[in-house]
C-alpha cells in the first residue's frame, strides 16, 4: 500500500490547478503506462470504463509507485460498492450523477464508519488496512477519505449551493457531456458553457474546489481561468486511439477524414 495520507487532499489543500487524465482502459498494464506520464492525479473510471471490483483493484495496485493521485470513479452511489471500493484501497471517490445535497449527505454516511456513518467494519481483511497490519486505520479512516460528488443536470446545478454546502463533501465535479445532454445543447454552446461558468462560482463560493474534464484544451483552459482547481484534460482511450489513427493515415490506412474523439 501507498504510504498514509490522502494525496489528492493534500493536493486540493496546497490551492495550486492540478492537471489529471481519466484512466479507462481498464487494464493494469496500460495503467502504468498513464501513471508515468505525470499527471498530478488519474481517475480510474468504473463508470464508463468496463471494470469491476477486481479490475479496479489490479489497476490500484499497478499504480501504487506512480507519483499521481488516484481517484476511483463508481459507475453509481450504492455504499455496498463504495465499501468494497474503500476497502481495496481507493481512498478518493468520484460519485457520478448527484442531483441534490439529500444525496450528497447519504454518500457522506456511506464513506465513514458508524457512529458517524455506515461503512461496514471489515478492515481486517482488507487492503485498506494492509490486511489488519496498519493498527491505527479504523481511527483515521473517515479523515483519510476523499469524497468528490458529480453534478451533470440541470437539477443539479439548480441544487448546487446546497450539494457544495454538504459537510464532508470535499469537492465537486460538474460533468460537462451529461450536462449538455440534458440540457439538450452541444458542450461547446453558450448556454452549457454559461452554466459550466456559474457552477464553478457557485461551488467555490461555497468554498470547495471545482473540478471538470474534457479533452478540448481551448475549454480546459478557460475552465482554470474560471477558477476550477481539479481538471481532467483527456483519457487514455482517446490519446490511444488518436494516436493510433494518426500512424495509420501516415501509411495511407485508415480513414482519412476521421474527426477526433470527444468525451
Amino acid at each position: 500500500m501507498r504510504a498514509s495520507g490522502n494525496r489528492f487532499k493534500a493536493a486540493l489543500a496546497s490551492g495550486r490547478p492540478i492537471i489529471g487524465l481519466w484512466v479507462a482502459c481498464a487494464d493494469p498494464y496500460l495503467a502504468l503506462v498513464a501513471g508515468g506520464a505525470g499527471f498530478d492525479w488519474l481517475v480510474v473510471d468504473g463508470e464508463h470504463g468496463p471494470n469491476d471490483v477486481r479490475s479496479i483493484l489490479g489497476q490500484l495496485i499497478a499504480l501504487e509507485a506512480s507519483d499521481a493521485a488516484l481517484v476511483v470513479r463508481a459507475p453509481m452511489g450504492e455504499p455496498w460498492l463504495i465499501k468494497q471500493l474503500l476497502d481495496i484501497g481507493a481512498d478518493t471517490l468520484l460519485v457520478p450523477m448527484v442531483d441534490d445535497a439529500e444525496q450528497a449527505a447519504a454518500l457522506v454516511r456511506a464513506v465513514r464508519y458508524p457512529p458517524a456513518g455506515i461503512r461496514g467494519v471489515g478492515a481486517g481483511v482488507a487492503r485498506a488496512s494492509g490486511f489488519g497490519r496498519d493498527a491505527g486505520y479504523l481511527a483515521r479512516a473517515d479523515d483519510g477519505v476523499c469524497l468528490i460528488v458529480q453534478a451533470e443536470s440541470r437539477a443539479a446545478l439548480e441544487n448546487l449551493s446546497e450539494i457544495a454546502a454538504v459537510d464532508g463533501v470535499d469537492a465537486v465535479f460538474i460533468g460537462p457531456a451529461d450536462l449538455a445532454a440534458d440540457m439538450g445543447q452541444p458542450v461547446a454552446s453558450a448556454a452549457v458553457q454559461e452554466a459550466i461558468a456559474a457552477g464553478i462560482a457557485t461551488i467555490r463560493a461555497a468554498g470547495k474546489p471545482a473540478g471538470i474534464m474534457t479533452p478540448d484544451e481551448t475549454l480546459n483552459r478557460r475552465y482554470l481561468d474560471l477558477g476550477a482547481q481539479f481538471v481532467a484534460v483527456g483519457a487514455d482511450t482517446l490519446v490511444y486511439a488518436s494516436a493510433l489513427d494518426a500512424l495509420a493515415r501516415r501509411y495511407g490506412l485508415g480513414e482519412p477524414d476521421a474527426q477526433p474523439a470527444t468525451y
